[in-house]
């Protein structure tokens, strides 16, 4: 059973308007996958060892969880 919280984050506005930008573009992406994608990205890169951010950003890249 897949668990999602929610989150309230405050981005810059030049930040928002280029997601809003890219989103008009790319239909198959929304807020929630891109934000998914970007912070386990980073969770990756900059992370311990734990293997589970790597699982959600493959599921989200490539949308399997959809």
């Amino acid at each position: 059973m897949k668990i999602t919280v929610s989150i309230l984050a405050e981005i810059p506005e030049e930040l928002h308007e280029a997601l809003t930008g890219y989103l008009e573009h790319h239909p198959s992406w929304d807020q929630d996958r891109v934000l998914s994608a970007a912070l386990s990205l980073f969770l990756l890169q900059n992370g311990d060892n734990d293997r589970r951010p790597s699982k959600v950003y493959l599921d989200t890249l490539f949308n399997y969880a959809a």
